[in-house]
């Protein structure tokens, strides 16, 4: 079976680490311990709320108005990842059995997104997050993350890196799609076992959503609808990644070697905001929290916010936390000053 995406806190730390007594006050303060009702809870109305929009598609039918119901779908997808993301961490069970099976139907079934692929993935970033040698989510793709990335881009990706930033939101679009694919092509590297599980999950998930739209609806309307439905999709979940990483510290490969503390609080950014920004980004605004401590519960880690900041400010560490729109800002600069050697110089004025 696919293993989980579990990065444990880690519980090497002599007494004179800078991560020891933060985590020892966690630990007394029951805060690593699951909350398998809240989460029980949580993944109940998710399913319902997909049911219901489901039984939406089923009872309009062949219409436009279907369209009106590819908001709220991504947005339960978003949902759905979310919790797909959390039992990756172990947060929702130390039942490692059913961590997989949760994953497996949130993940591969109700997203058509591999879970195994994204384990893989997960983990090498939470490792080493946004070292350009380690973290696979500052490598170069579509987008590059560092000039000496953006140096070595030719033709259209040339094109594309000087305009990364503009373009950014818009490619968002595909990642829906994206997310598909990547899971599919991963089935090459996983084992037997583990392609099996993976790839009929996959198939099933195309299966029924094809017959859903299929059946409910022509084949134009049901082509735009998985189309819409899929950008949607991909924007919300970048919206809700995007914010946590991009234009922070990047560890020098050649420098030195940080520790726990300082690798996970230099590379994130959290996002400021109360219960509405906290459902929108799926607990993902206290990254901080979550990277320090990735098993954590999603509820806990708003009441494990001020010890980690008091205990940054007490080391002298920054701690860097702003708002939703300034965090976007943050992001897009750094992805403008990336492309910046690739563009013309202006012209001198006359």
């Amino acid at each position: 079976m696919p293993q989980a995406a579990t990065v444990a806190e880690p519980t090497t730390g002599t007494s004179g680490s800078d991560f020891a007594p933060l985590l020892r006050t966690v630990r007394e303060q029951g805060l690593l311990e699951r909350r398998i009702g809240w989460y029980a809870l949580g993944i109940a109305a998710n399913l319902l709320a997909l049911a219901a929009v489901v039984t939406g598609i089923v009872l309009i039918g062949d219409s436009w108005w279907t369209l009106l119901l590819a908001l709220p779908l991504a947005v339960l997808w978003a949902r759905t990842a979310f919790v797909g993301h959390d039992a990756g961490h172990a947060q929702i069970t130390g039942n490692r059995r059913l961590g997989m099976a949760v994953g497996l139907i949130h993940g591969n079934l109700l997203l058509g997104m591999s879970q195994a692929w994204w384990n893989d993935k997960h983990v090498r970033h939470h490792a080493n997050p946004n070292h350009v040698d380690k973290d696979p989510d500052v490598g170069v793709g579509a987008l590059v993350w560092t000039q000496k990335q953006a140096e070595q881009r030719e033709g259209f990706a040339r094109w594309l890196t000087r305009n990364q930033a503009r373009l950014f939101f818009p490619m968002l679009l595909l990642e829906g799609i994206a997310l598909k694919v990547s899971g599919f092509q991963d089935l090459r590297r996983q084992s037997l076992r583990e392609r099996t599980v993976e790839g009929f999950l996959l198939i099933a998930h195309l299966m029924t959503y094809a017959t859903l739209l299929l059946t409910t609806m022509s084949v134009g309307k049901a082509i735009v609808f998985a189309l819409v439905h899929h950008a949607l999709f991909g924007l919300h979940l970048g919206m809700a990644f995007a914010p946590n990483h991009k234009g922070m510290e990047m560890p020098d490969p050649d420098g030195e070697r940080w520790g726990h503390l300082q690798r996970q609080v230099l590379t994130s950014r959290n996002v400021r905001g109360g219960i509405l920004t906290d459902w929108f980004l799926g607990g993902l605004n206290y990254q901080i929290e979550h990277h320090l401590f990735p098993s954590m519960p999603r509820p806990h880690l708003r009441l494990v916010q001020p010890l980690v900041r008091a205990h940054c400010q007490s080391l002298g560490m920054p701690y860097a936390e702003t708002g939703l729109v300034d965090s976007y800002r943050q992001a897009l600069t750094h992805m403008h000053e990336v492309g910046e050697p690739l563009r013309p110089a202006p012209s001198a004025a006359v």
